[in-house]
């Protein structure tokens, strides 16, 4: 009866196999102090703490959104784990909401998340005229809204335009802080940011949150550097009196 019942759980789970990286709705059946159980009907998940999002809530009975992770099989059998935490999860859930990454006309090209403090996502257009990040926003921000009301309103999204070029890329990837230059070598892939003094702390980030995902997003390790903006002099405005003298010398001679 053991093995009958191994059978078909195994069998039931490699129907989840064609559904790995993909979002299902289950229902929380259980609390642990480090898992949550996902009931899905004819099988349950399993959340490990690290799927989880830090400071989320689950509560018995409530219906949930959760990316099916992989099916671990070792000596005692075998368990499907999903995740809430993963980058791919917000992948999916803004596949969800903007039908044009189905069709194309815009891309995802990197995730760095932080699952429950902050994501970064770098889009791209593949149409001449398409703004990626409005596409992603939506109107009046009804998409970005809808993957936030899952992930909960704790988690800021940080939605930026990819560019070819790295240290264009590497400037828009540190939002909101506005960058004065960027400097990159590619050998190392490292780049130094400079900013302004006042810039420096929303660069950085809460206990370096901003530029440990900018790192994440580019592929670059960044420096931050604080530096003053040259400023250029204006020129001297010619008195109008000294103009009109000029000009009458001029027809003297």
């Amino acid at each position: 009866m053991q093995r009958l019942r191994e059978a078909e759980h195994e069998a039931i789970l490699s129907i989840f196999e064609d559904k790995i990286g993909s979002i299902m709705t289950g229902m929380v059946a259980r609390v642990e102090r480090n898992i949550v159980r996902i009931d899905f009907g004819r099988t349950t998940g399993i959340m490990l703490k690290s799927d989880q999002i830090d400071g989320e809530y689950y509560q018995v009975g409530s219906r949930i959104k959760v990316l099916i992770k992989t099916i671990e099989r070792n000596e005692r059998g075998a368990q499907l784990l999903v995740s809430r935490s993963s980058a791919d999860f917000i992948k999916q859930l803004f596949m969800q909401e903007v039908p044009e990454i189905e069709t194309g006309v815009v891309e995802i090209r990197a995730i760095a998340r932080e699952a429950g403090r902050r994501t970064k996502i770098a889009v791209t257009s593949t149409v001449p005229g398409v703004d990626p990040v409005g596409t992603f926003v939506g109107g009046r921000g009804v998409r970005v809204q809808a993957v936030m009301n899952e992930i909960g309103e704790q988690e800021k999204i940080d939605i930026i335009p990819y560019e070819e070029d790295a240290a264009g890329f590497i400037a828009n990837a540190m939002s909101p802080a506005e960058v004065l230059s960027v400097t990159v070598n590619e050998d190392e892939k490292r780049a130094t940011v400079y900013v302004s003094e006042d810039q420096q702390s929303i660069a950085i980030g809460r206990a370096g949150q901003n530029v440990r995902l900018a790192s994440r997003l580019t592929g670059y390790e960044l420096d931050i550097e604080a530096k003053t903006p040259v400023k250029t002099e204006p020129k001297p405005r010619k008195n109008i009196e000294d103009s009109l003298m000029s000009v009458v010398e001029e027809v003297a001679e």
